[in-house]
């Protein structure tokens, strides 16, 4: 149970302002989270941090690892107030165009920075000290992370499962060798990661002290090719070969008459659970160790899974598999008092999941964009049937922006809906702020507003349109927009939030 009501914004990382290509952790970070502070929210939602790849659209969801951080979002500024680069180190970068991500320039400069501070790190014995301790902290995940890494690059980036095959089984004295022939390469991945969660942690601390919480987030699969599936592959559904047997997708729908394959390997949920699903909550600990709260993706796969036979084209011939859900949540009931979870509950939903969330008190999440078809009376996205114990959101991340909905999907039909329940007819220039204060009016404890509707901005905003492989996740804002919100937008926004009860002073 959540108990108090407030509200956040949702916005990734990668969508602040830098001068470097992609947002960072960097000086934007902190304006940030000075915006929140100042307009009475308590919340940042984001995006996943693991490492994003070309090969997969830059997706947050789709990553090689689901612990390690990724060193896109490390930022320089900061490498050099924490004494890994001098000033000098960045004054020939030139500037990078900020009105999107530039993925494969902000790769090459932060690829080059990190290397220079690498270097300059071996004469630095208290940075090699630091250095060490993180790597015994981090040690249960961050040692196959870098030697995964490092045997990609020495194998010219080949998918892991067509590595000679002393490395694909993992056979130890091959690994051993390896870690002596590649030791370099290994204490460099280590030390990007030592300086992510360096700049990460600071960040964090910056937050706490301005009463900001962090929400993050969980994807349910990992990839094929991760250190995650390599260095366990007995978690997963695998054949002999370590291919998988079966492969994660949704079924047929309204939507889609041929499912969703996805393509990730399926868990083996009983081998998992017969190891007490230590690989589970060490993830959710890790991360629960970033963010006060996480949220976790496709909830519905933790009680039963679609499962497609490896092979198939589409989802169409697959099956539900059931998870051994109770057991799950009650090991993660255990280890976690509360349990720091939202349940990404969108999609179609049925009774067993339901169940879940209410013997273990999870919220779940309402999208106010769903709630204005033909079943509006009795649509449970709709503000007068919303929950207390749930998060409610204008949008997500694979909506468009409200401003974009109204103007380039919703039919006639759904917008007079939308102005017969506001009581008065939405613009282009209302609709957005008419959608943010129906959420804060909600009964529902948490309201999250993703940065786009809070700025009204259409549908060139939207940071991703599912089903398409390339051109998502690169929207970021304005370098002055926060100095504009710091004005009248901070002002409005303080206002309706602390009229609805979700400001500070209203806990």
């Amino acid at each position: 149970m959540i108990g108090h009501r407030s509200s956040g914004i949702l916005l990734h990382v990668t969508s602040l302002p830098s001068r470097y290509g992609v947002g960072d952790l960097g000086p934007e970070a902190r304006k940030f989270v000075d915006f929140l502070a100042a307009s009475g929210q308590r919340y940042w939602q984001m995006l996943p941090l693991n490492p994003t790849s070309p090969v997969h659209g830059n997706s947050p969801y789709s990553s090689d690892s689901a612990f390690a951080g990724n060193p896109l979002l490390v930022s320089p500024e900061r490498m050099v107030q924490d004494g890994l680069l001098r000033q000098e180190d960045l004054r020939n970068i030139a500037d990078v165009p900020v009105d999107r991500v530039k993925y494969a320039k902000a790769h090459e400069i932060r690829e080059a920075l990190l290397a220079k501070a690498f270097a300059d790190a071996g004469a630095r014995p208290e940075i090699q000290q630091a250095m060490t301790a993180f790597r015994v902290e981090h040690g249960a995940w961050l040692d196959d992370f870098a030697l995964f890494r490092a045997l990609k690059a020495h194998f010219q980036g080949r998918p892991w499962t067509a590595w000679p095959e002393e490395a694909r089984y993992r056979d130890a004295s091959a690994l051993d060798a390896y870690r002596k022939t590649l030791h370099n390469e290994i204490d460099l991945f280590c030390f990007q990661q030592f300086v992510f969660f360096r700049q990460w942690r600071a960040l964090r601390a910056y937050c706490r002290d301005r009463s900001v919480e962090l929400i993050g987030d969980v994807p349910i699969y990992v990839n094929e090719d991760s250190v995650d599936v390599w260095a366990n592959p007995e978690l997963f559904k695998l054949d002999d070969r370590l291919r998988p047997r079966v492969r994660a997708g949704v079924p047929p729908d309204y939507f889609s008459e041929t499912g969703q394959l996805w393509g990730n390997p399926v868990y083996d949920w009983e081998r998992m659970e017969q190891e007490g699903f230590a690989w589970w909550v060490q993830r959710i600990r890790h991360n629960v160790e970033l963010f006060d709260l996480v949220r976790l993706d496709h909830f519905r796969g933790f009680v039963a899974c679609w499962e497609v036979p490896a092979g198939h084209e589409t989802a169409m011939h697959g099956q539900w598999s059931e998870v051994p859900a109770e057991a799950f949540f009650r090991t993660l009931a255990k280890a976690f008092d509360p349990m720091p979870l939202i349940a990404e509950d969108l999609g179609t939903i049925d009774d067993a999941v339901r169940d879940v969330m209410r013997d273990f008190k999870l919220p779940g999440m309402k999208i106010l964009l769903f709630a204005y078809g033909p079943d509006l009376p009795t649509n449970p996205y709709a503000p007068h049937n919303h929950v207390q114990n749930c998060y409610v959101y204008t949008g997500t991340h694979d909506n468009n922006t409200v401003r974009g909905w109204f103007e380039e999907e919703a039919d006639l039909e759904t917008l007079a809906r939308v102005d017969e329940y506001l009581g008065f007819p939405c613009t282009s220039e209302t609709v957005a702020a008419a959608f943010v204060r129906m959420g804060m009016q909600s009964v529902a404890d948490v309201a999250v507003f993703p940065l786009q509707d809070i700025l009204g901005l259409g549908a060139k905003a939207k940071m991703n349109v599912p089903g398409v492989a390339n051109g998502n996740w690169s929207w970021r804002m304005a370098p002055d927009v926060l100095n504009d919100l710091g004005g009248e937008a901070r002002k409005r926004l303080l206002n309706i939030t602390t009229l609805c009860g979700r400001g500070a002073t209203s806990r």
